[in-house]
């Protein structure tokens, strides 16, 4: 039966999902099992871990697991009156990490449960237990008989046995840079390994042929998901007959250690994005977000934002992929947030050049801002006329459409990043709203637009919650309001404004005097004006 102490499952959770609040009895208190959301009475939860996943309050949920028994539960942050039941009812209580889902929480759970479990069965688990990786890849050395590395699925080295001097050059140049070089991965893809490798659970054998030594591979699963792989080169010496066996239970007592290994990658992408998030958002403790990030609270940076016009779907998500590794590529400091038709870049900025006179130094932020958005666009642009042109090959993908990209003014820190962000989403918005041929723009381009944005929307609240004749015109005035638009753009000009219409000018005149016989409403009256205009620019479709 699998089971794992509390302090084993905290010292497995390397990522940081889980965090004690609580543990009356100890951290050596055994686990047994998970249970997520309430169960039915007929689940045990003797020993069990709750995951307080479902709309209930927490105390209920602590109330309930330890009337029937439950170890310990974790809910989604700290809580003071669930710290008082848990404490009361003598149960161990976790917070779930911010930036962590419960599918996280419970592969954690799990992943601790088949770890505990790897290092109580035979010799090679007990070996492996104390060390690791590094420490399955010296016993397998000893079990096969060979040299023996240990990859993720990106032909990252994550551990390997001691290198001797009869270690063919390959093994060495993928030890020493940390991975399988890039000729070698296209010579296995080429060759079919890969292939068999990806597909097979079987330890595969490949010969010794000229330097090559003899090698014996097999992947890392969990179920059906690729984790890895390991592999054992015979070097100077021959396999032990039972190699294949010993690489076959290696790949089993692997699992855990790889499954751990990935959450901690993606843990430490999960905080960042988290980081970045809500720095930008401006809500939060923005040094703290910052200092994670490994940004200093005096780097001026922009923020560059690229939104999709259309719907999502396969090719969309393509495009905007693109777009996030396009930022990312630009400079290395670079922090990018690639969400649902949505690619944020935030870009560091040097600051402008010092010991010269004021007049004379440029400030490179707004180049920088515009260099990045422009590439963004450039290639926004290349992707949308090559899925054109597939599409019109017969092609499945459609056209994404396009991608409007706004930067923001440069700003002294990044604890005030969320005003360059903002500013960079009202550009985009801007864009849009007045379909320019030009999709990309820096917000010192686009003049008073900006402003008139932001009196919008903060003046967009009160005429949601106002009414009167105005309201009714707006509501119920079909063409009369467009000819109104038209006649206050023009400044009143009855002449100019029929001209952009297509009206003669006593066609205008007799729909203001029906706006007036009626709704009421005063067009003389500036205050009148001014309502009508706010109100057409608030209910106007871009």
């Amino acid at each position: 039966m699998k089971w794992v102490s509390l302090r084993e499952l905290l010292a497995f959770d390397e990522g940081g999902i889980l965090r004690l609040l609580l543990a009356p009895l100890g951290q050596d208190m055994r686990i047994d099992g998970i249970v997520i959301g309430a169960e039915g009475p007929a689940k045990s939860y003797q020993d069990r871990i709750v995951l307080a996943a479902g709309l209930e309050e927490p105390g209920i949920v602590i109330r309930e697991a330890a009337g029937r028994g439950a170890a310990a539960v974790i809910v989604r942050g700290p809580a003071e009156e669930a710290l008082v039941v848990a404490e009361q009812y003598g149960v161990a209580l976790l917070a779930r990490a911010e930036w962590a889902d419960w599918d996280d929480v419970a592969t954690l759970l799990r992943s601790a449960l088949a770890y505990a479990e790897a290092g109580r069965g035979d010799r090679m688990a007990d070996v492996t237990a104390g060390g690791g990786l590094a420490a399955l890849a010296s016993v397998v050395a000893e079990f096969t008989g060979g040299s023996i590395t240990i990859e993720d699925t990106q032909f990252r080295v994550l551990a390997h046995s001691a290198t001797g001097p009869e270690a063919d050059e390959l093994r060495r140049s993928t030890i020493l840079g940390g991975r399988v070089p890039d000729w070698r991965v296209d010579e296995m893809r080429r060759s079919g390994l890969l292939r068999a490798l990806w597909s097979s659970s079987e330890v595969i054998h490949r010969p010794a042929e000229g330097d090559t030594p003899e090698r014996l591979i097999i992947a890392i699963r969990s179920g059906r998901e690729m984790l890895g792989s390991i592999w054992a080169a015979a070097d100077d010496r021959s396999l032990t007959p039972n190699a294949a066996s010993a690489l076959s239970r290696a790949a089993e007592v692997a699992v855990p250690y790889l499954v751990q290994h990935r959450m901690r990658e993606s843990a430490a992408r999960r905080r960042e994005e988290h980081a970045l998030r809500v720095l930008l958002s401006g809500d939060g403790d923005m040094s703290t977000h910052a200092w994670s990030l490994g940004l200093s609270p005096d780097l001026r940076c922009a923020v560059v934002v690229a939104e999709l016009d259309g719907p999502p779907g396969p090719g969309a998500d393509r495009l905007m992929g693109a777009l996030a590794l396009q930022a990312a590529s630009y400079r290395s400091e670079v922090r990018v947030l690639r969400e649902l038709g949505r690619v944020t870049a935030l870009l560091p900025i040097p600051h402008p050049a010092e010991g010269r006179d004021a007049a004379d130094v440029r400030d490179p932020g707004p180049r920088e801002a515009a260099a990045l958005a422009r590439e963004l666009d450039t290639l926004a642009r290349e992707l949308a006329a090559h899925s054109r042109e597939t599409a019109g090959r017969g092609g499945s993908t459609p056209d994404p459409g396009p991608v409007w990209v706004g930067a923001g003014s440069p700003v002294p820190s990044p604890l005030r990043a969320a005003a360059s962000r903002e500013e960079a989403g009202l550009v985009v918005r801007l864009l849009r709203r007045r379909g320019a041929a030009t999709r990309w723009a820096l917000a010192t381009d686009l003049g008073p637009g900006l402003d008139v944005l932001r009196v919008l929307d903060a003046v967009r609240p009160i005429w949601e919650r106002g009414g009167g004749p105005i309201h009714e015109l707006i509501a119920n005035g079909g063409d009369l309001v467009g000819s109104i638009a038209a006649y206050l753009d023009a400044g009143g000009d009855v002449t100019t404004a029929a001209r952009r219409l297509v009206l003669h000018p006593n066609t205008l005149r007799y729909r203001l005097r029906r706006a007036r016989e009626r709704f009421g409403v005063d067009l003389d009256d500036p205050d009148t004006r001014l309502l009508i205009t706010l109100a057409v620019r608030l209910v106007r479709k871009p």
